[in-house]
């Protein structure tokens, strides 16, 4: 019975334990990329944008639908108005009309031509078109955003491991020093110098640590996570930076109409030509039609749901002609404003056509530049890893002081955080150069 209670007890803490473990995730760039564009904030905002847009094209198409409207009144005439006329020279007073009065009625109205509502369907599949492009501009923002975050963490944990890795050197280092001093062979400035370099590292360490978190807090708000879920990252620096290392996208020539921006441009343009249309449709005539069918009943007591209730039964159908005659110039004055608009709408988008073509220059030196300073950043830290292994060695051989030692160990993490941001630079340069060529 005894051992039945614990297994019991121990069966019911492992289920608490189970509920207590946080919910992780485990990502490689490539999945990180997907689950962001799956699950991140402003995508789902711009998938629901899309949505919308497809509502609000097919509210514009029912326009043009037939509509159908009914309606039921009823009129208490709780005091008849009264009216007099004369018979045979004597004025006379009558009531016109009944106490009560009810109407029901249904209309079935169609437009049959208006300007404005075929230039207005073309207009919705434009803003459906400009909410499609959103959507796209906002998930390559978010995948190059990715990439750039994904490579901050991975530099920080590089980076800690680094600085521990000096630490744990610097600080044998030391302790060999003091027990020279100890010995009365070197000067107690060696030691100090020592101290205050071990003391440099450990700040810039716990530093680290702090911007790691900050970093990984900042994949999970652009992964849709909750940030008190646990994330980690499998790729590696070194790795993601070979496999970023790409000769042939230098090579690859700029198309511009497949740059997102410009296609946006474009859009703009093509929604201020619909405009310059629908100003211009506004000087046609419109024409719609209507068939009402109703029935109504009058009395002097509410007895309209009665079976011997007489009802009148009535219809009739009504065309409508609006033709737009003379408004003051005020629509030739709205005509020449959207002229105006499509003008400038072209010249931004020759604008835009130019900055691009700039830019990708620009992106395609960065990137060039990020793969040799990659080259030279790594042999400066080949160098400096031999300058300081020398310096130690003189320095444990009482060739040289700790002032020298200390100069060598600066060059040489100098090199090692220049090595890791060349690293990161490669990576996110590269996404900068993919983002403009719309390269998935």
């Amino acid at each position: 019975m005894k051992n039945k209670i614990i297994l019991t007890l121990l069966f019911f803490a492992s289920i608490l334990q189970a509920q207590e473990q946080k919910e992780s995730y485990s990502f490689s760039l490539k999945q990180a990329i997907e689950h962001a564009i799956q699950n991140n904030y402003s995508v789902l905002n711009a998938n629901r944008d899309i949505e919308a847009a497809k509502q609000k094209k097919w509210e514009t198409t029912t326009i043009g639908l037939p509509q159908i409207n009914g309606n039921v009144g009823y009129v208490n005439n709780f005091r008849i108005q009264q009216n007099v006329i004369v018979v045979n020279g004597q004025s006379q007073t009558i009531a016109f009309g009944t106490y009560n009065s009810m109407n029901a009625s249904a209309t079935l109205s169609q437009l049959i031509f208006d300007g404005s509502y075929l230039v207005g369907l073309q207009s919705a599949k434009t803003y459906l078109k400009i909410s499609e492009n959103a959507k796209v501009k906002t998930t390559q923002e978010i995948k190059e955003i990715v990439i750039n975050s994904y490579g901050n963490v991975l530099l920080a944990d590089e980076s800690i491991l680094i600085l521990q890795k000096n630490k744990g050197i610097l600080e044998k280092t030391l302790s060999d020093t003091k027990e020279i001093f100890k010995n009365g062979l070197i000067e107690e400035e060696n030691v100090e110098q020592l101290q205050i370099t071990l003391s440099s590292i450990n700040s810039s360490l716990e530093n680290v640590k702090r911007q790691k978190t900050i970093a990984n807090d900042m994949m999970k708000l652009l992964l849709g996570i909750n940030l008190d879920k646990e994330l980690k990252l499998t790729d590696k620096l070194d790795n993601l930076t070979q496999s970023n290392v790409d000769l042939a996208i230098l090579k690859e020539e700029f198309n511009v109409t497949n740059n997102i921006d410009y296609q946006i441009g474009q859009n703009l343009q093509t929604s201020k030509e619909l405009l310059l249309k629908l100003e211009k449709s506004k000087a046609l005539p419109s024409l719609g039609a209507a068939i009402n069918f109703g029935s109504n009943a009058f009395g002097n007591s509410f007895n309209f749901f009665n079976q011997n209730q007489q009802w009148f039964n009535y219809s009739n159908l009504g065309i409508n002609l609006n033709v737009p005659i003379f408004s003051s110039f005020g629509r030739s004055s709205r005509t020449q404003q959207a002229k105006i608009a499509l003008e400038q709408s072209k010249t931004q988008l020759t604008e835009t056509e130019q900055k691009l073509k700039l830019q990708f220059e620009k992106a395609k030196s960065d990137y060039e530049f990020s793969l040799e300073q990659l080259t030279t950043s790594k042999n400066n830290l080949n160098l400096a890893e031999r300058i300081e292994n020398k310096n130690q060695i003189k320095f444990t051989e009482g060739l040289a002081s700790s002032f020298d030692l200390t100069k060598a160990q600066e060059q040489l993490y100098s090199a090692q955080q220049n090595y890791l941001q060349a690293m990161l630079d490669v990576i996110n340069k590269k996404a900068t150069l993919e983002k403009l060529i719309n390269k998935n």
